[in-house]
């Protein structure tokens, strides 16, 4: 299993990707977080801007896949993507999580 990180500009995208993620198969669950605030450097200018977090629950094996399917969906030029494995978890959970990801 792995842990997926990202940011959207604002909500309503967020969760028509969480959507489409989900329904293709690419994620088992995608939780959007309350908005934060995220101070970067762009282009070489500092930026702050109002993002919101999400997380997504996926395989390792589904991985590739899904970051091909939000590189395209995603409004940034570089969007966040970032894959941390999961090394220990509820059985059940993580059986759950494999079998929602091989629809």
């Amino acid at each position: 299993m792995l842990l997926v990180f990202t940011t959207f500009p604002e909500a309503g995208l967020a969760r028509e990707t969480a959507a489409l993620l989900l329904q293709e198969g690419l994620a088992a669950c995608v939780t959007l977080l309350p908005a934060g605030e995220s101070h970067y450097i762009w282009e070489g200018r500092l930026e702050v801007a109002s993002e919101v977090p999400v997380i997504i629950k996926t395989t390792e094996e589904a991985y590739d896949e899904l970051e091909v399917r939000l590189r395209a969906l995603h409004p940034y030029q570089v969007p966040e993507m970032v894959a941390v494995p999961v090394s220990r978890g509820s059985a059940p959970y993580l059986e759950w999580v494999h079998q929602a990801c091989r629809r």
